[in-house]
């Protein structure tokens, strides 16, 4: 394909989805508000899988499945093209509450994962043993469950490795570059008006997180995108004090190979709001020391927020628009984003290419509620 495709947005949505159209020979540009991969993107903890899969939709688990198939692979691809190492590490997740077996057993029924209940025997094999007081782990139960196949990605390092690989294929990218107005004719997007001037493509993708929805303004049509605030917290150590992912309620943890261990997350519906409070740190710090009671004498290295873009149907929209033909959405993945990134580029250039999709991509097209919505 050789037409010009520009994209509205350089998270790691925007990022894939230009990797994967520029490896098929399209010209792609993508435009960034501010500066490259620095919004939820960077904010989120990597984790290849949503937090408790039994908890969420089939249309999320999925598309979620299917992308982390992709995921080895890719990052590896990345990693060759771009010389920067994304960090894809099979940790594995281990929940530490309560969850009720039947629930997990009707999971696997349909999406089989290889699954592990465990004991207060096992604890030493999944905890750094020297890091955890014995009076913790005489507290661990029958309820502790291991998903030992769960993998994790560093995505910072993530997003440097995208950058760089799309430079590398040819796309170009302009930061701090707003769009302040869609131009259409005749159903089409005719060009985009930007801070730096008029922009003109054959297609156009909005990846744009958080701010899809105002950006398209008047012909969003049910496009229903919100941002929803989470804050982490940063700690490190020498070494990693744990050696999988651990999930209890709504906290998790996850240990990175050189010591650093992230602290997440809230969820807060305040608009546009990205500071930082000390409600949330006291908040995540005290559920934290619950799970692993050395962090109650760790400073805290870093805390964080970032916007993510949450749906009504807690799904992304990934597909033509609607109304204008030669427009795509990308976008709407709530806390998924790095998660479905592959499989979301993938289906968004098939796409644009008119070739066959591997799943069903129907729960995710961009016109799949918009009029229910508009009645």
């Amino acid at each position: 394909m050789k037409q010009d495709i520009v994209i509205i947005g350089a998270g790691v949505i925007g990022l894939a989805t230009a990797e994967k159209l520029l490896s098929q020979g399209a010209r792609v540009t993508l435009i960034e508000r501010n500066e490259i991969g620095l919004e939820s993107s960077w904010a989120g903890g990597g984790i290849l899988s949503p937090l408790c899969p039994w908890d969420y939709s089939d249309d999320v688990n999925r598309l979620s499945r299917y992308s982390a198939q992709l995921f080895p692979q890719w990052a590896s691809k990345l990693y060759k093209t771009s010389g920067i190492d994304p960090e894809y590490l099979v940790s594995g997740i281990r929940i530490l509450s309560f969850v009720d077996k039947k629930t997990i057993e009707g999971w696997l029924l349909q999406y089989p994962t290889k699954i592990q209940y465990l004991t207060a025997s096992h604890t030493d094999i999944h905890l750094n043993k020297k890091h955890i007081p014995s009076n913790h782990r005489d507290q661990e139960n029958n309820s502790s469950i291991l998903m030992p196949d769960i993998a994790q990605v560093r995505n910072p390092r993530l997003l440097k490795s995208l950058h760089m690989s799309v430079l590398r294929l040819g796309g170009k990218i302009i930061k701090n570059c707003a769009v302040n107005q869609i131009n259409i004719r005749n159903h089409n997007v005719s060009s985009l008006t930007t801070a730096q001037g008029q922009i003109f493509a054959d297609y156009y993708v909005v990846s744009a997180g958080a701010w899809s929805k105002a950006l398209l303004g008047s012909y969003a049509l049910g496009i229903d995108i919100k941002p929803i605030k989470g804050q982490m917290l940063l700690f490190k150590f020498n070494e990693p004090p744990i050696t999988n992912i651990l999930i209890k309620n709504d906290v998790y943890m996850i240990p990175r190979q050189d010591g650093h261990l992230l602290v997440g997350s809230t969820i807060e519906d305040v608009g546009f709001n990205k500071e930082i409070t000390i409600t949330a740190r006291n908040s995540l710090m005290k559920k934290a020391c619950e799970i692993l009671p050395l962090l109650d004498k760790m400073p805290i290295i870093k805390q964080w927020a970032g916007l993510r873009p949450a749906t009504k149907k807690n799904s992304p929209y990934i597909g033509r628009h609607s109304a204008l033909s030669n427009l795509f959405m990308n976008a709407g993945h709530f806390r998924y984003g790095i998660l479905m990134a592959p499989a979301s580029a993938e289906i968004l250039a098939n796409e644009i290419t008119n070739h066959a999709q591997k799943i069903d991509i129907n729960p995710y097209q961009p016109g799949s509620i918009s009029q229910t919505e508009l009645q």
